[in-house]
């Protein structure tokens, strides 16, 4: 049943409506009669942490405890400047004060500061750094893309549960965030390493523009997410073919697409995003230095402006809606000049390991399809859709 309606202040955030066809709807009843509750899917709840498969022992937060949660965290928001009783969170929000007791204890494990004082009550000092769904969809400017979301605390990966999702019912746009991976997966299958401070998540489009620009969309994203860092953080990032960000020659992003597609159309397509936002870079150097073709990592938090995850994670969501709406229009050509611009492959001499063999030379250009053209002197200009690059 969905939870009752009480006079309260406009929301500081937006709610993230659950999907009228949950795929897990005995979850959040099986959670639900373990507390002895009435099920709230599928679905009463305003916010989906849940993800398909997921078993009731993983589920961190029910969904009517989500409900409860939010609608607390919100009262707080918009008192932020004063404390609130316990006794006044009870009345206005018809729960009991054990109620509010717990839901203060969860909002403060998701990492925003509460103060509690004895006769004041509780005040919000602090937003979390955690890309909450209800932090992204806050202040967002997109039409469609980041307006759904799905956070848990730990998963293998965010791409392996967003094409679980994108092979269902999600929606457009959707994105999926992981405050920790076990499992994070590069180009090629390679293990990604997700260290501390990082920002994963993957994004689910189901996108308008022509089956022939695949090749080229995991460049389009890369520059959406230069463009995004620079306007967020001031850092002015480099691209590395094909779908890297660094600094200083060092990775500091990389992107990741797995495309489904059927007869000449585009099913969907699953963007996987890393981000080294703020980790310790030396650690992860030292871990990978003898991996292949790896070339060291930087950390983009120590680089520029001071702002918290969510901020560049709404600017990216922009910037990418943007760039689908360029590709959607034809813009090939457009795009593929930018990322150009802001290129350190091209105009480098390049060795690339492809799987038909290595192919050396000067990198001159992209082609409209994200293939990389290497000349070398005597030989026929070479083509190349995919390997791993060597700036030489």
């Amino acid at each position: 049943m969905p939870a009752r309606r009480v006079r309260e202040p406009e929301a500081a955030y937006a709610h993230v409506p659950a999907s009228p066809a949950c795929r897990a709807p005995g979850i959040c009843g099986a959670r639900a009669a373990q507390a002895g509750q009435a099920p709230l899917a599928a679905c009463g709840a305003q916010v989906c942490i849940l993800y398909p498969g997921q078993k009731p022992d993983r589920v961190r937060y029910s969904s009517d405890d989500e409900s409860g949660l939010t609608r607390v965290l919100s009262f707080l928001k918009s008192h932020d400047t004063e404390y609130l009783s316990g006794q006044d969170l009870s009345d206005v929000l018809k729960i009991s004060r054990v109620a509010v007791w717990k839901h203060i204890k969860k909002i403060k494990d998701l990492g925003y500061g509460v103060s509690t004082r004895q006769k004041l009550g509780y005040r919000l000092e602090s937003d979390t750094d955690a890309l909450l769904p209800w932090e992204i969809t806050s202040g967002l400017s997109t039409r469609s893309i980041g307006r759904h979301a799905y956070y848990f605390e730990s998963t293998d990966s965010t791409q392996s549960q967003a094409m679980k999702m994108a092979a269902g019912d999600a929606r457009d746009g959707t994105i999926v965030v992981a405050g920790k991976q076990s499992g994070g997966r590069g180009r090629n299958g390679r293990r990604w390493v997700s260290p501390k401070g990082g920002i994963w998540f993957s994004v689910i489009l189901r996108p308008s523009f022509d089956i022939s620009v695949v090749t080229l969309f995991p460049m389009a994203a890369a520059l959406a997410l230069s463009n995004a860092v620079k306007k967020s953080l001031g850092v002015q990032t480099e691209l590395k073919w094909p779908n890297d960000l660094t600094l200083k020659g060092k990775k500091t992003a990389g992107i990741l697409v797995d495309a489904s597609l059927e007869s000449n159309r585009i099913e969907s397509l699953v963007l996987g995003v890393g981000i080294n936002f703020d980790i310790d870079a030396k650690g992860v150097e030292r871990l990978l230095r003898d991996t292949p073709s790896f070339y060291g990592a930087s950390s983009l938090a120590k680089k520029g402006r001071s702002v918290r995850p969510r901020v560049l994670v709404q600017a990216f969501l922009a910037e990418l809606e943007g760039t689908c709406d360029r590709l959607s229009r034809g813009d090939a050509r457009g795009v593929v000049r930018d990322w150009t611009g802001l290129s350190s492959t091209i105009g480098r001499d390049v060795e690339i390991d492809t799987a038909g063999g290595r192919v050396s030379g000067r990198a001159v250009r992209i082609d409209d399809d994200g293939a990389l053209v290497v000349s070398k002197r005597g030989q026929a200009p070479a083509r190349v859709m995919a390997g791993d690059v060597a700036h030489v």
